[in-house]
């Protein structure tokens, strides 16, 4: 019977097909033994026709046996059904369910079953990925969140000890006048300074909340004018620093879907940065592939140091030189952001024939033109 109930697919049946199938089965099965019953109860009158108890007894028992015989073919078709169409699927629900509740995520949920079950698992397969993919998105926001709090914190220690130090010796030495006018002065200009960068700090801070609330509004553009505005905005900055560039596109599609403010904040960070280090040329690929819409600038100059690629994207981070123009180093970091809002990346490197390559990825559904 397995085998049979298996050549003729139940798995493949909805739930209700597969009900009706085994409740038609089960009551041919069941005429066939009440047929076969009765053949017995008629055949042992035939042998005692003459005997009282067989007359007697003989309908009573055959009703009976009847009976008996719809009641188990009710209990079997029931454990059948439980067996071949909602045992299994349910025993993966509850794994699944005690596993989600416990937030183990690392694991799928598959059933080949094509019914409304399988369905479900489906559903329930497309849910759980989606929880460990918010998971560990929320994991990395708080874990950065540490980071940057943590080196925000670090950065404001200096200035925050050198306010601290002098609000100390105004008050030990300005009520007994041992402190010059122009010492004095020196004194209050120099926490100036400090009270200035305290609050830039906190404003680099704010840009960071905001940045991460910021909605994604994608639109549909054509990649000769995304690429027109990024060149305008490339020959800008390079003319400000007496460099030139150069740009290649290799794409699949001629039209792309993303958000052209988030995509062009990102792309002149990133071009600030080549022509800030190139010596001479900065190189700007475009590229169209696999739903993503990439930027990749490369350029001329001594590229990163093995520190800085590792702590490039760190907020904060500004290598070795120290920028006195309010440079927190917070370029990279935001694009980071940015690009990772857009469900794509930033990735570091150095190129292959020296200076740097920063590549920003952007998932962007395709149209095909």
């Amino acid at each position: 019977m397995e085998k049979m109930i298996g050549w003729l697919r139940l798995k493949n049946m909805t739930l209700l097909q597969s009900f009706i199938f085994l409740c038609s089965f089960m009551l041919l099965m069941v005429l066939s033994v009440i047929v076969l019953e009765f053949k017995w109860a008629e055949s042992i009158r035939q042998q005692y026709p003459d005997h009282p108890l067989v007359n007697k007894w003989a309908l009573p028992s055959l009703v009976a046996i009847v009976m008996i015989t719809v009641a188990v073919s009710i209990l079997l078709m029931a454990s059948l059904f439980y067996r071949w169409k909602l045992k299994k699927p349910l025993e993966i629900l509850m794994k699944a369910s005690n596993k989600i509740s416990a937030n183990e995520l690392d694991f799928h949920i598959y059933y080949d079953g094509k019914d409304e079950f399988g369905e479900l698992c489906l559903v329930f397969e497309k849910m759980r990925s989606q929880l460990e993919k918010n998971f560990k998105t929320l994991w990395r926001s708080v874990e950065e969140r540490k980071q940057v709090n943590a080196i925000f914190a670090h950065d404001l220690r200096t200035p925050l000890s050198v306010l601290k130090g002098y609000s100390e010796l105004l008050t030990t030495y300005l009520p007994r006048n041992n402190i010059s006018e122009e010492k004095l002065l020196d004194m209050i200009q120099t926490m100036k300074v400090h009270i200035i960068r305290l609050e830039s700090y906190t404003e680099a801070m704010n840009s960071i909340q905001k940045l991460e609330d910021m909605p994604v509004q994608r639109q549909a553009i054509a990649l000769e004018e995304i690429t027109s505005l990024l060149n305008d905005s490339a020959q800008q900055i390079m003319r400000q620093c007496d460099k030139r560039f150069v740009s290649t596109i290799n794409a699949d599609s001629n039209n792309i879907r993303v958000d052209l403010n988030l995509v062009m904040q990102v792309f002149e960070n990133v071009i600030a940065n080549g022509a800030r280090y190139a010596t001479s040329q900065v190189r700007i690929d475009y590229s169209v592939s696999k739903d993503f819409f990439s930027i990749t600038i490369m350029d001329d100059g001594a590229g990163f140091s093995e520190t800085d690629l590792q702590k490039a994207v760190l907020p904060f981070y500004r290598g070795e030189v120290w920028d006195t123009n309010g440079h927190h180093g917070l370029g990279l970091y935001i694009c980071k952001i940015l690009c990772e809002k857009h469900d794509g990346s930033l990735h570091v490197e150095n190129g292959s024939h020296g200076g740097a390559k920063i590549t920003a990825s952007f998932f962007t559904k395709l149209i095909k033109s």
